[in-house]
């Protein structure tokens, strides 16, 4: 089952905060979409159910921005 997951990350600011966020999160197994938007800075993933959130969590992480 797919199920989209919405998380705030305050430290979006720009369109490579966007791309790094999405290559990093797009490469976790399982994601189908990434959508990051700069204005409300909120990242929203789409993704098999069997994805942890913790899991995009830390590609977030790795990508360089924290999850609030």
């Amino acid at each position: 089952m797919t199920s989209t997951r919405s998380f705030h990350v305050p430290g979006i600011s720009c369109g490579h905060c966007r791309a790094a966020i999405e290559q990093a999160v797009g490469e976790v197994s399982g994601v189908d979409s990434v959508s990051v938007d700069i204005d409300t800075k909120t990242v929203a993933v789409t993704a098999d159910g069997s994805v942890a959130e913790a899991t995009l969590v830390a590609a977030i992480d790795e990508a360089g921005y924290d999850v609030e």
